[in-house]
Order: structure tokens, then sequence, then C-alpha cells
């Protein structure tokens, strides 16, 4: 979609680039001279004071949040109920968030079952070199059957590549043989002259049984491929329509078992040759776990790593416990794991959030810390796990060895990883100005040798090695630490949770997040002196800003810009957006540079609307803003239109845009937007509705190319003008805010 180039984009940026305080943002009459000052509070009230709550501790409201936090008590007190809510989410009635959840069945599974069951490219590389076992049948085969076929495939074109005089790696398309996999992995010709095309209809499924526990195929020895599954005609098959049309109308247990009887080559043709509403189909009527079968057959690292952002996006955007979500995302921030670093790296990911990171966002931070010390995801991200003493009895082995062959290829010798002794006290716990010298970062290198992955392909497992811990007495900003093994690393964690230095620091880092981008230094002492006094409690913390002055000021209403993240979800609850794909809004992230769990420094992304506001950056919003609100985003509806029952039937007034977004306005910015952004939403919709009407096929203005993409049948002249005016509103200024 082309840039936003009107005067709301304008307006947009000049007006986050420069924030005013809530008692600024709209004009204000003449004070009235009195002999005495009338005394005006700078503390929020009422509705505001909610709102303000709302927009801090959550993603953002959704319809009816603000009336359901007034109907816990009068006054304050029920905001206060509803925040002793959100501290414990425990109590939390869940029951619509795990019904979504339940799309995503392998996110409840562990680590080993993850890479089992759904194998990443580095087990189906350990089964083609014969060191792990290939599945003996079923459903679960054929997951490894395709995967080996597509890597084996990719190895031979690239092998072409390299060597063009090697024509015989992969047959030409119209060879009468084909390429088979071997038991041992490797490729082999195949005459297919007697095995049944995919064209033919009397193709018989396989006996598949779960991914768990795959059916054992009658006379089949494990490890052998099954030859007398259906065979393509040549290497590069092609399925016509006819064939895809019974394929698709077969019931959901016998299409799945249809897909995995199919040789890899066949299946890979099979998805290419879909339609768009083919592919639709193809899912229609499956259950979650028949769903997760034929993602698994087409890529199973590539869904493991889809369904890990689609599930943090269900819950962020669902979930009632907000604040546990919010600071799930804080703490999977503050602790960065980047997503690619390794092929193993999804599967980590869902144990490290699930049972690391989400469990402990709202208790004590020096549990949390030594959590993310043991989680593989932690130790292979930061290199910890490669980490080896140099006076370790695994080095001295390794010299011994070398010494021994000294004609041998030199190898880079494994030794002593600085990468997470580093960022564990500069962006972990202490800071960058937190005390400690290079010195430091070594000794804490040394402590923690030996903190490793067992089995990192497989199973992956924290593991503590012995032999590659580092021994003696290490020295840790002035303290000394005796050889202990394992324990080293547990008296090193708890020095630096229950140090002064990461009190303030964490503090100033939640002051950021929920108060300002330069919160005031008194309530950042205030903070970290309640988590020195409660031992690094952060619900207790979290209570001493939520009664803090700092946060309930009147300038800190509407003052800080929305991340990314905090925009789209913010903006699909607003709409009450039924999603049933989550992958738009992960695009749109990535579009405007907040890919979920894609910082690849160990920074994390940066809370501090300078990072954020630019013109570009701001163009993409309002692009996304406009394509949500007209449901262009696939598996994503919002409805815009009142519920029968409310609209006005008596009335023979057509609606106006005037009418429509007063209407609309209340539903995306809870408490109302300012005069100059419904001036600058009525203007640009009017201006852009003249031009879309006078040049139909000339204009390529996002607001016009909006209005003409909603001309579908089911969509009236009122719910294209609301879907543009709420648009228009999602990516104004006030909303943008919270």
């Amino acid at each position: 979609m082309n840039a936003f180039q009107g005067p709301l984009a304008l307006s947009l940026c000049c007006t986050l680039c420069f924030p005013m305080g809530y008692a600024q943002q709209a004009p204000q009459d003449p004070p009235v001279k009195t002999s005495r000052p009338n005394y005006k509070s700078t503390q929020l009230q009422g509705d505001d004071r909610i709102l303000h709550a709302l927009n801090r501790f959550t993603f953002g409201p959704r319809p009816g949040d603000l009336e359901a936090v007034r109907d816990l008590g009068q006054g304050n007190a029920g905001l206060d109920k509803w925040f002793d809510q959100q501290l414990h989410p425990a109590s939390i009635d869940q029951a619509d968030l795990n019904a979504r959840l339940a799309q995503f069945p392998e996110m409840q599974w562990n680590t080993g079952d993850l890479l089992y069951r759904l194998p990443s490219n580095g087990e189906i590389r350990q089964a083609i070199d014969g060191k792990v076992p290939i599945p003996a049948a079923g459903t679960l085969r054929a997951i490894y059957q395709n995967q080996i076929y597509r890597i084996q495939a990719r190895k031979a074109v690239q092998g072409q590549k390299n060597a063009p005089a090697q024509v015989n790696s992969l047959p030409p398309a119209n060879a009468p043989a084909r390429m088979q996999l071997a038991s041992d992995g490797t490729m082999m010709s195949v005459d297919s002259s007697a095995s049944p095309t995919m064209n033919s209809p009397s193709g018989t499924a396989a006996n598949t049984g779960s991914m768990g526990a795959p059916a054992q195929a009658s006379g089949q020895v494990p490890g052998q491929m099954d030859m007398n599954a259906p065979q393509p005609a040549d290497a590069e098959p092609r399925f016509d329509q006819f064939s895809i049309t019974r394929i698709l109308a077969l019931d959901p247990q016998e299409r799945v078992a249809r897909l995995a009887a199919m040789q890899p080559e066949e299946f890979d043709s099979f998805i290419k040759s879909l339609k768009p509403a083919q592919r639709v189909t193809l899912n229609t009527g499956l259950n979650p776990l028949l769903k997760l079968t034929v993602a698994a057959l087409e890529n199973p690292e590539r869904l493991v790593a889809d369904d890990l952002i689609s599930q943090r996006l269900t819950r962020d955007i669902y979930s009632k416990a907000q604040l546990q979500e919010v600071m799930t995302d804080f703490w999977l921030n503050h602790f960065n794991v980047y997503l690619r670093k390794n092929e193993q790296m999804p599967y980590y990911l869902v144990g490290y959030e699930r049972d690391t990171i989400r469990p402990r966002s709202l208790g004590k931070f020096e549990d949390l810390l030594e959590a993310v010390a043991h989680s593989p995801a932690m130790l292979a991200y930061l290199d910890n796990a490669q980490s080896m003493g140099p006076g370790s009895l695994a080095a001295v082995r390794a010299a011994m060895a070398a010494a021994r062959r000294p004609g041998a290829k030199k190898q880079a010798p494994e030794g002593l990883n600085e990468n997470y002794a580093r960022e564990l006290m500069e962006l972990h716990t202490l800071g960058v100005n937190g005390g400690y010298t290079q010195a430091d970062v070594t000794q804490v290198a040394r402590v923690l040798t030996g903190w490793t992955i067992d089995r990192p392909v497989i199973d992956a497992q924290f593991s503590f090695n012995p032999n590659r811990h580092e021994p003696g007495t290490k020295k840790v900003l002035r303290k000394k630490i005796k050889d202990n093994g394992e324990m080293e690393g547990r008296e090193l964690l708890h020095m630096l949770a229950s140090n002064p230095a990461t009190a303030h620091f964490i503090s100033s880092k939640l002051a950021i997040r929920f108060v300002s981008d330069d919160p005031p230094q008194p309530l950042v002492d205030r903070m970290a002196k309640c988590y020195m006094s409660s031992g690094g409690d952060i619900a207790v913390v979290l209570k001493t800003l939520f009664r803090s002055p700092e946060f309930w000021s009147s300038t800190a209403y509407r003052a800080k810009v929305k991340t990314p993240l905090e925009f789209v979800v913010s903006a699909a609850r607003a709409g009450n957006a039924d999603i049933q794909n989550m992958m738009p809004l992960a695009n749109n992230l990535r579009q405007m540079g907040m890919p979920v769990y894609g910082a690849i420094p160990p920074t994390g992304y940066d809370w501090k609307s300078s990072s954020w506001v630019s013109t570009g950056a701001l163009v993409d919003r309002m692009n996304f803003a406009l394509s949500l609100a007209a449901n262009r985003l696939p598996g994503i509806v919002i409805n815009w239109m009142p519920l029968p029952d409310l609209a006005s039937a008596e009335s023979d007034t057509a609606p106006t845009p005037e009418s429509e977004e007063a209407r609309i306005e209340p539903i995306i910015i809870a408490g109302g937007a300012t005069e100059s952004t419904r001036t600058a939403a009525l203007q640009q919709f009017e201006a852009q509705s003249a031009q879309n009407n006078a040049q139909d096929n000339s204009s390529v203005h996002p607001v016009a190319t909006a209005l003409r993409q909603l001309r579908a049948p089911t969509t009236s002249a009122i719910e294209k003008q609301d879907q543009v005016l709420a648009g228009l509103l999602i990516g104004s200024p006030d909303f943008q805010r919270r």
C-alpha cells in the first residue's frame, strides 16, 4: 500500500514527536482573574483514572472494560480491586482464552516431544546421518520423510550449482525414474512405471495413527521406506484440479490420511497446486490435531515458530489476566532471546515463555533470574552452553589429545565464553553503571562454566557438566565465591539479584515501561527501596508504582507512544476483533520493525518513543489501521455496525460521516478523541471520498484504495464508511498514545 501523506499523517507525526500532557490536549479558556485562584488537582480523577490504568497495565481497553472496572466498586475502590485481581492471575476465569489456545495443542508439549514429533531441520539431518532413528510408520514417519526429501533435494540442487558437470544428482522433470529415499537416508532412483500416479483416484491411504503414536505398517521393517505407498509419475509431478477436488471432498480423517500416504514430492506438488480458496477448504472441518498434522507434513519447523508467535498474540489480545501478559512481554524483552539464533530456538522458546517467564512474571526477581539462567534458550542464545573453563578437566584432556596428534588439522579450541556473563550483569541485573569491571565479567564467566545443554538437538535439558567447570575460588564484586560446582552459580545469582544496583536498574526499567520515558527519580528510588525490603518481589514493586502520585499525574495521561506491538494488539482489542489467523498481525509487526521474538541483540526492543516515531514508521501504522478496520487481513473480522437492538429503527435520517464518527470514536478511543483528531479524520475522509468518486481508478491513496476495495456485495455503503473512519481513528495521534 502506498504511503499515507495526507494531513492526518502529518498531524500524527508532529503530535507524537512533540508530546503534550493531558491538561494541554484541548484548548483552554483564559483563566478568570479572581482574588484567590480555584484549586485544581494535578491527579487524574474518575474515568480518566480508570482509562489510564487500562492503557498502562493492559494492552489497551476492550469495549466494556471501563464499565467492568466501574462495577467493581465506587470511586477508587473498584480500580484497586481490579488491580489486585490482575496481580493474582490464577484467580481470573480464562475459559474464553483457553478455548482459543486449544488450536495450538503442540504449545503444551515439552521440548523433547516438540523436537521429536515436529522435527527441526537439525533433527532431520541427524536422522539422515543415522544418529537418530526415523519413526517406523504412520503420520510421524511421513513428516520425517517429507523433510528428509526436501533437505536432500536442496543439497542436491546446491551441489549442481557448485559442480555443474555433475548432472545425476536429480533427474530432469521428464525422466522415467524418480528419486526415492532409501532406508539410510540417501537418494536412489526408483522405477515408477508400476506405481499409481497422483492423478489416479484409486490411491490407497496409509494406516496413519496420531502424531504421538504412529501406527505400525503391516510387514514393514522399522527404518525402511514403504515402497507400496502411492508413487508419483516423475520427479516434478503436478496435480490436476479433478484430483485435488477428489481429495478435498474426503472427510477430515481420510483427507489427512491421504496426504500422509503421499510420497514427499507428491505431497509438495499437491500443496503447490492448491489455489488460495482450496487451501482454506483443505483445513475445513479439521480438528486442531489434524490441522497440526497437515502443517507438520508441510514444514514442522515453520509450524512451531508460527504457532509460538500466534499463541503469544492470542494471549496478548484475549487474555483477561492482562497484567500478567504485559509483564510477560516486559520480561521476555528484558531477558531477550532471538528466535532465529539457531534451528532449535523456536522449540526452546515454547518452554521459555510458558514455563520460565510467564509463571514468574509477577513473582520474585531472583526466582525468575535463576530460571532464566537454567533455560536452554538463554544458554544457547548467549553461548554459555559452549563455555569451558581453561583449567577444567575437559580443557586439559583436549590439550592432551591435541598434543598426541601434532600433524592433525587444528580446530578452534573451545574456551571461556563471556557473552552471558557480560549481559547477565549489564542487561539483566546491575545495569551498565552497576559498579562491575571487566575482571568481574571474566570471573562470572568462570563461575558459570559447565552450565550447558544436554542433547540440544534431541531433548534440550539443562545440564551441569563438572568436567567443563573451571575449578578454584572466584572473586566477583570483591566477594569470594568458593569452589563449589553448580552451587557457585546459584550463589552468584543470589548476590546479583539482591544487589542495590539491580534494584534501581529493574525499578527504572519498570518505571519507563509504565510511567514515562524519563521517569522521576524519586519514584524510582521508592520502587528500588521497596524491591530491597520485599526481597525483589515484583508484585510489591508494582503496587508501589500503582500507588504513586507520579503515576496518576495528569501530565502522564496519554503521554507514552505505543510500541508497534502495543499498537497492533490494542487495535485488535479496541475493535473486538475475531481473529482466526494471527500471522497477518505478525507480518505487520515485522513491517513496523518489531517482529515477535525478532530482536537480534540481547538489549531487546527500546520502550522509548524515540525508537518508534518517524514518518515512515507512522505510515506503516496508518496502512495497517486501514487494512485492519476494512477486514482486508485474512482471517480477521471486525464488525463496526451497531447491534440490531441498538440501531435506531425509528429515524429516517441516513447516517452521516459525522454521526458515524461520533458513534465509533468512543469504541476505539476510550475517553474520546481531541477535536483536532476528530476534525482531521473527517476532513481526510471527505477529501478522499470526493477524490475516489471523481477519479475512481487513478488514485492510489490508501484511504481511496480502502474505499475501492470494499465493494463486496455484502458490504453496504455505511459499512464501508464506518471501516474507513475506524481506520483513520486507529491511526490517529490519540490512539497511538497510551
